[in-house]
């Protein structure tokens, strides 16, 4: 599999979108957990709720306690005191639904802040580096060897501006035609340049053994 392009400039650029993404990740998972820690902060009120409503029931259960060892009246004096406890622990109750609830909230902005433009960016260069991958994956089963670049510089012919097709032969188009092997290497080089790929390197003839005459 081939992951970055063999043309320097185009693996370069890869190399730098790679390193802008991963910076980009850790901005805004950063951000997202400074969001969460801000958030998070709600639930200082409820913590104070907590602590005096468990105080206050921990008072009023004590002096109920001591109340109602006085003879006659112990019983009687001690309702109130049971009351005022159990409105405490509604105050601790309701602290403790202010924390959970600003845990939540904290948890929730925090994760969106961070996933929104994460998600948006990571997809756009996932799909632009899934491209690349099955394009060049596809042309490298094509390209074995320099036999199979006139069907490359075909592609050329059809997809490069007539400009670039210039600069390469005045008549390109015949010289694909005749087969021209410098001709139809350039074109192919130019196609496989808009891949990412580099054309294989020339095949020389084979060496012929000279045959001794007598």
């Amino acid at each position: 599999m081939i992951l970055y392009a063999h043309t320097p400039w185009r693996r370069a650029r890869q190399v730098v979108a790679d390193l802008l993404v991963v910076g980009w990740v850790v901005l805004w998972v950063r951000a997202g957990l400074w969001v969460h820690e801000v958030v998070g902060r709600l639930a200082a009120p409820g913590r104070t709720l907590e602590d005096a409503g468990s105080s206050l029931s921990e008072s009023m259960t004590s002096a109920g306690d001591t109340v109602a060892r006085v003879p006659l009246v112990g019983d009687d004096a001690r309702a109130p005191f049971t009351a005022a406890g159990g409105a405490a622990d509604s105050i601790a109750r309701a602290g403790i639904e202010v924390q959970q609830g600003a845990s939540q909230l904290a948890l929730l902005l925090g994760l969106l802040t961070a996933a929104v433009p994460i998600v948006l960016v990571v997809g756009v260069w996932l799909l632009a580096r899934a491209r690349f991958v099955g394009r060049a994956r596809a042309a490298t089963r094509i390209l074995d060897s320099a036999a199979d670049l006139d069907l490359f510089a075909l592609r050329a012919l059809a997809t490069q501006p007539v400009r670039v097709l210039a600069r390469v032969s005045d008549d390109p188009a015949n010289a694909w035609r005749r087969g021209d092997p410098e001709i139809v290497r350039a074109l192919a080089s130019l196609e496989l340049g808009a891949l990412g790929l580099r054309a294989p390197a020339p095949t020389s003839p084979p060496a012929t053994t000279p045959v001794a005459r007598s």
